[in-house]
């Protein structure tokens, strides 16, 4: 198996740094490999390396024109929109991503990126900069260039031999404090949070989970400085015993196990103050006690078996270890997007997806609450009906 196909063989098995760096070593040898370029963009872009990621996809795309290959283009392209994204430069992300769409308007995941990016531009005030277009349809970059061989290596190859030298990675640079973020999703049993911080020793984290509170600290490097993250009340009350925390590459990763599950979390902390008040079999503070466990609302449905449940629904396809870095990159997106939507914007893609059979996305519940979603495929394809 040469280096490129062990990069993809580590892509898939989200091995991300040791993609880079299987990748790289393939580019040493082949430095106009268009696809090459696009996948370690995209290990680049899951380790949060976004300048790297974007740097990548620019080069792609220049090499995909050269080729004058459609579907080199659209990937280069779609893989330089979401690196734009992730690196906060909305607009002209949205700009690239409708030239995606030109090439391909069937592309899978160009829908639910655009939902994300229009988000983000509309949250954004009418004078931000990043509201502002300000990159080119083809990005001007520097090419690589093939390494010239060496006298060694020039003998070695007219021997019918080849060698290559092993790149070394690039060191990684430890996030700043005040420029790491956090994400957190839940499901029916536990919280998960991400503090996105890159070169974390985690044999230097300290941290303490409480039933009611949480703390986490490390240095930044060796820059004297350290982070510190604190949850001082929690919203609900934890497990101890049975929640967690892990450091990688480019992140620290907890998991909170809820001491009652089924609580829906509003936010990570609760209200400073209230005293907590005892139910039947659990102490719940009184923010929590209108939240409690419920069978939930059936919402209206076509179905000859009836009304679903739709916020059950979307709880049993979540993962229930919250690693969102499995399935396929659709699965991913979806995740992804479902997680920062709102309680019936949740509901209506759950339902939209679910009765169209993967066709249709919609978070508009007020226009597919009320009607049965149909299947809506692709040119030239047909939905069949299996259920009778």
């Amino acid at each position: 198996m040469d280096q490129a196909a062990k990069g993809a063989a580590a892509l898939s098995a989200a091995k991300y740094d040791e993609a880079i760096q299987l990748y790289t070593q393939a580019l040493a040898t082949n430095p106009k490999a268009v696809s090459y370029y696009i996948q370690r963009s995209t290990a680049y872009q899951r380790c949060s390396r976004y300048p790297e990621a974007l740097a990548d996809a620019e080069i792609a795309v220049v090499l995909a024109h050269q080729r004058a290959r459609r579907e080199l283009i659209r990937d280069a392209q779609l893989r330089r929109a979401i690196a734009l994204f992730f690196t906060e430069k909305y607009a002209d992300a949205d700009h690239i991503l409708s030239i995606v769409k030109k090439l391909d308007d069937k592309e899978k995941t160009s829908g639910v990126w655009g939902m994300k990016i229009a988000n983000k531009l509309k949250a954004l005030p009418e004078d931000d900069e990043r509201r502002k277009v300000s990159v080119e349809d083809i990005p001007q970059v520097e090419l690589p260039t093939a390494p010239e061989p060496t006298k060694s290596a020039a003998s070695d190859k007219s021997k019918g031999e080849q060698k290559s030298e092993p790149v070394a990675p690039k060191p990684v640079v430890p996030t700043p404090a005040d420029k790491i973020k956090h994400e957190w999703y839940q499901n029916n049993d536990s919280v998960f949070i991400t503090l996105l911080a890159k070169g974390v020793n985690p044999d230097k984290i300290d941290f303490e989970i409480e039933k009611d509170s949480l703390s986490v600290s490390f240095p930044i490097g060796d820059t004297g400085s350290s982070f510190l993250f604190t949850l001082d009340p929690l919203f609900a009350e934890v497990d101890c015993d049975s929640s967690r925390l892990s450091g990688k590459a480019t992140k620290v990763e907890i998991a909170l196990k809820k001491a009652t599950p089924g609580i829906k979390w509003h936010k990570l902390e609760g209200d400073q103050g209230v005293k907590p008040i005892t139910g039947n079999t659990t102490t719940l503070p009184s923010h929590v006690l209108q939240n409690k466990p419920e069978s939930g609302p059936a919402y209206p449905t076509s179905s000859k078996k009836g009304a679903k449940n739709w916020d059950k629904l979307a709880d049993e396809n979540l993962n229930e270890d919250g690693d969102d870095a499995e399935g396929d990159e659709t699965s991913r997106f979806f995740k992804t997007l479902y997680k920062g939507a709102g309680a019936d914007q949740q509901r209506a893609m759950m339902k939209s997806y679910q009765e169209s059979g993967g066709t249709v996305l919609s978070t508009d519940w007020g226009s597919v609450g009320n009607k049965f979603i149909k299947p809506e495929p692709p040119q030239g394809m047909e939905a069949k009906n299996y259920s009778n």
